[in-house]
């Protein structure tokens, strides 16, 4: 599991954390996972998602913990009857979007591992290429 108990206390107080965890584990498990590939929709095209959501304790990357609490927990909110601070999770939600619109754009370059191929090498660049649309010189 990614996320534990002590992993949500850094963005929701304890008072509130016990009111959301009174869900049933499985919506809690099935937001976690929204959660987390919501996050690799983002991510996937450059970063190796895989990796970044195997890893544990104090190897994992704090702000994608962070943003995965936040994107959980907006989730969950969503489904209680009472939507209990959901202004507060819409923020932090929107916020955690920004960011990985940022990591998307390239803007913003995180600590997290890269994808590869077979052999391990590198695939990607993490350069996104553009350009303009043609010209059409019609007199």
């Amino acid at each position: 599991m990614f996320i534990s108990d002590i992993d949500y206390k850094v963005v929701i107080g304890d008072a509130a954390l016990r009111v959301v965890s009174q869900t049933s584990a499985e919506v809690r498990s099935n937001a976690e996972a929204e959660a987390q590939e919501e996050i690799a929709s983002y991510l996937r095209p450059v970063y190796d998602c895989d990796a970044i959501f195997r890893a544990e304790g104090d190897s994992r990357n704090r702000l994608i913990v962070m943003y995965t609490c936040d994107i959980a927990l907006y989730h969950m909110i969503s489904a209680m009857p009472s939507k209990l601070g959901a202004e507060v999770r819409r923020e932090r939600y929107e916020r955690a979007v920004k960011w990985l619109e940022g990591v998307q754009a390239g803007k913003i370059i995180p600590d997290l591992p890269t994808r590869a191929d077979s052999s391990g090498e590198n695939v990607s660049t993490g350069i996104i290429l553009n350009s303009q649309k043609p010209l059409r010189h019609n007199w």
